[in-house]
């Protein structure tokens, strides 16, 4: 059938792609197909179909055929930064069109004199569906030249043919940094859920939505214009929900800060360091100690299959489901960060592109080695094409995923790294799988030559308080095993040569930290009170049951505040009530008779759970926020509260409501928890209170109180609503500031409307994990301070120095400045007297 075959678009001479000077094209990024060195300027089209996208700058356009084939005809290299010079567009999109007809007219002494190569691309984009056999021919005629002949394929990567209409919309990427790794997850998430073929196109090339490296290699920035399509029996909920996805910006588990100056080896700025070298600072901290080197290599594998593509097939897919399966159990064993990186390293091993493309070279006669590797490594050269750190710091993912499959698949052992002591590791750069496989109680530091601050390595190192330098160059290899090293990650600076009297000085530091920090772990697990005899409960706040276990080692008075979005994110489909009973129950056990605070899925906004599939918004910080997405979605909120209800003692639980603002919501729900107690045969009520981090619920504080049993602030977003700052803006980062006297009468008016009823207020926000700010908190008549685990003991200790008669008058004091510069100005002036 004609619509099969693909012909010459140009006269010329044919060129593999493997000769082009450009990765994305010789490493079959876009797909297969070949190139044509031209010797004629109208580019016409290869066979029938309908032109699905043309290039504004007139230099490239996709042609879908009536089979279904997507055709890129991409007239020469780097020709987007031409601009539209040079090329002139005869048809439109949209426009249906013949074998031969005239597309594009091109002048090629214009685009010769500033492209680097005239080289005309002509590639099928969607190869996971067709079969292609190349024709053998080393000259060109237009319109009659056959260059290969596709025939569909079954879907050996999970990846159908769909009939139906293209479906298209424009819209613009909004997650912070663009489409790196985490927002294309999320994107890949989303369109998984749909039986469609669903595709991004940017910058005139096209990624399969359902996979991570092809999204990421399009080098989407924030607020890039994007086409998405979609074709198949659910297109239009496809595409809605893909849109929508990409509208709604993800939050990170790092700072903003460190997202918008991630550095990497390749733009650090080293300076030069007297007996050492400097680095970039990934994970605060001071320590000393022998090194470690720690390297590996990759294990040696045959480029020629020992046998069929079909055994070669199955040897990959069988140490892909192996490392699936440590990934799957390593998941369900971690929460917090570590989690998050392990669920993005198993999306990689079921990435279409990947697998695609390595089930391309295996055809090709590759072995499953070879396949797996060099896809992988055609990934990580278009990344690193892109000049985007975000994109740059996921290779290393990618390299920690290949090292994985590849030791599956040619039956290598891990490597055994001993740590016979407490040592300062040292490597070229770390993998996540690498890292997580040494003892973590012998790892003083981390120095690396490679690396970036944003790395999932350096996120994971800051959940675990190891001192951590990025990005040090080259002299990193000079070191050898047991060589003594001073780590200083606060100045970003690492010593090879150590004196005796620095070292000496730097084991002072220490060891005064470490009495002082043991000095306040004896009491860790006494009350907290003033020394007028105040009594401040200091709780913590926790994603999951490890955090909580750690927290009640921490001397932690209860939980202040458990994020129930761990269960429901980084999965298809919300979890059951018996897994959240079994979830929650655990929780409630470790802590052993001790209060613990459980709010209710806090979705909307920037906290996204693609499934929900809640309705589009145009300011979503304003919209189906927290209480209001589970009165949209109640069957939600209603197997939640049931899973809660069920908990025991349910004397221990206190339900929290997030984004209350009005009396009727609390009422609404406070109604409804007594209807399906009743429902359950459940005579006892838990505590419900709700969460303060609006100003109209802080200003209504004395009316809400009738129906809470308690108030938790949330400073976060109490200080985002109040000053009307995005809290994700970096450039409004500094003007953020919870001691901010606005945000510090909005809390006073909430403690007193509570007082008014004899409720208690927490404060679960940022702002009680800062010391500087415990002194008012405590003034201002806050009961209760719900902070980071490692904070327990030192908030502890300090609310044992304070006077609250002191804080009272001090609090005052900050409640009739004008400025948040003037309360910490305060405090600096005034805190040792309350001290």
């Amino acid at each position: 059938m004609k619509f099969n075959n693909v012909f010459a678009p140009l006269a010329g001479f044919v060129v593999p792609l493997s000769q082009v000077p450009d990765p994305v094209f010789s490493g079959l990024v876009m797909g297969d197909g070949v190139a044509i060195d031209p010797m004629s300027s109208t580019v016409v089209t290869p066979c029938d179909g309908v032109i699905i996208q043309l290039a504004k700058t007139g230099h490239a356009f996709t042609l879908k055929t009536t089979g279904g084939a997507e055709i890129l005809v991409h007239a020469g290299i780097d020709t987007v930064q031409l601009k539209g010079v040079g090329f002139k567009t005869l048809v439109k999109q949209g426009d249906s069109v013949d074998l031969g007809q005239a597309i594009i007219e091109v002048d090629w002494d214009a685009v010769s004199q500033k492209a680097p190569s005239m080289l005309t691309m002509v590639v099928l984009t969607n190869g996971d569906e067709f079969d292609m056999v190349k024709a053998d021919h080393s000259e060109a005629f237009v319109g009659e030249t056959l260059l290969f002949t596709l025939t569909p394929k079954q879907a050996i990567d999970g990846i159908s043919t769909t009939q139906g209409d293209v479906l298209q919309q424009r819209t613009s990427v909004l997650h912070s940094g663009g489409l790196h790794a985490r927002p294309a997850a999320l994107i890949q998430n989303v369109a998984r859920q749909f039986n469609s073929t669903i595709s991004i196109q940017f910058n005139h090339e096209q990624a399969n939505a359902k996979s991570i490296v092809s999204l990421m290699g399009l080098g989407v920035q924030e607020n890039d214009e994007v086409d998405v399509s979609a074709q198949g029996d659910d297109a239009v909920q496809a595409l809605e929900a893909v849109v929508h996805a990409l509208q709604t910006p993800v939050v990170a588990h790092h700072s903003v800060a460190e997202v918008e100056t991630p550095t990497t080896i390749g733009a650090a700025a080293l300076a030069e360091v007297e007996g050492g070298f400097s680095g970039i600072v990934a994970s605060s901290g001071l320590t000393f100690g022998p090194a470690l080197c720690v390297r590996e290599t990759v294990p040696h594998f045959e480029e020629l299959a020992s046998s069929s593509d079909d055994e070669e097939k199955k040897k990959l897919f069988a140490a892909l489901e192996q490392v699936k399966g440590k990934l799957q159990n390593n998941i369900h064993q971690n929460t917090g960060a570590l989690r998050d990186i392990l669920t993005a390293h198993l999306a990689l091993l079921e990435d279409p592109a990947l697998l695609s493309s390595s089930v391309q070279l295996m055809r090709e006669g590759k072995s499953a080695a070879y396949a797996f590797y060099h896809s992988i490594e055609t990934q990580i050269e278009r990344l690193k094409s892109l000049n985007n750190e975000l994109l740059f710091e996921r290779i290393t993912d990618l390299q920690d995923v290949r090292l994985q499959v590849l030791k599956a698949l040619l039956g290598v052992e891990d490597a055994k790294v001993e740590v016979n002591q407490a040592s300062i590791i040292i490597a070229h750069d770390l993998t996540p799988s690498q890292l997580t496989a040494l003892p973590k109680e012998k790892i003083k530091g981390i120095v690396l030559a490679a690396g970036g601050k944003t790395s999932h390595v350096a996120i994971l190192t800051r959940s675990l308080g190891i001192p951590m330098l990025v990005a040090c160059g080259t002299k990193v290899n000079q070191v050898r095993d047991g060589q003594i090293l001073i780590v200083d990650a606060k100045e970003g600076v690492c010593k090879t040569q150590p004196t005796a009297q620095e070292l000496k000085q730097l084991q002072d530091i220490i060891a005064h930290d470490e009495q002082r920090r043991q000095a306040m772990m004896v009491h860790a697990h006494s009350h907290a009170r003033t020394v007028d005899g105040r009594e401040i409960e200091v709780a913590v706040n926790i994603a999951g049951v490890s955090d909580a276990q750690e927290g009640v080692r921490m001397g932690a008075d209860g939980v202040g505040l458990t994020r129930t979005e761990f269960l429901f994110s980084e999965r298809q489909s919300a979890p059951s009530i018996q897994e959240q009973v079994t979830s929650y129950q655990a929780i409630i056990d470790t802590l052993a008779h001790k209060p613990v605070i459980i709010r209710t899925l806090d979705v909307g906004g920037d906290k996204e759970v693609p499934y929900l599939q809640l309705p589009q918004e145009e300011n979503p910080v304003l919209g189906l926020r927290g209480v209001r997405s589970a009165l949209v979605r109640p069957e939600l909120l209603d197997v939640q509260l049931s899973a809660l209800l069920q908990v025991k003692p349910l004397s221990q639980l206190r339900i929290l409501l997030p984004m209350i603002t009005q009396v009727a919501e609390i009422k609404h729900i406070r109604a409804r928890v007594d209807e399906l107690a009743t429902q359950l045969g459940i005579s006892e009520r838990p505590q419900l209170g709700i969460m303060i981090e609006v100003p109209a619920a802080a200003i209504m504080a004395e009316s809400l109180a009738k129906y809470a049993d308690f108030f938790s602030i949330g400073s976060n977003d109490l200080t985002q609503y109040t000053m009307a700052m995005d809290r994700c803006n970096p450039h409004l980062a500094a003007q953020l500031d919870a001691l901010n006297p606005a945000l510090l009468r909005l809390i006073d008016m909430t403690v007193k409307g509570a007082q008014a009823h004899q409720k208690w207020v927490g404060v679960c926000g940022a702002v009680a994990s800062e010391l500087e700010a415990v002194p008012i908190l405590v003034g201002l008549g806050v009961n209760e301070l719900s902070v980071s685990v490692p904070l327990v003991p030192e908030v502890k200790d300090l609310v044992r120095t304070l006077s609250f008669a002191d804080c009272q008058r001090l609090a005052q004091d900050a409640l009739r400045l004008e400025s948040a510069e003037a309360v910490r100005g305060l405090m600096k002036q005034s805190f040792g007297k309350t001290s």
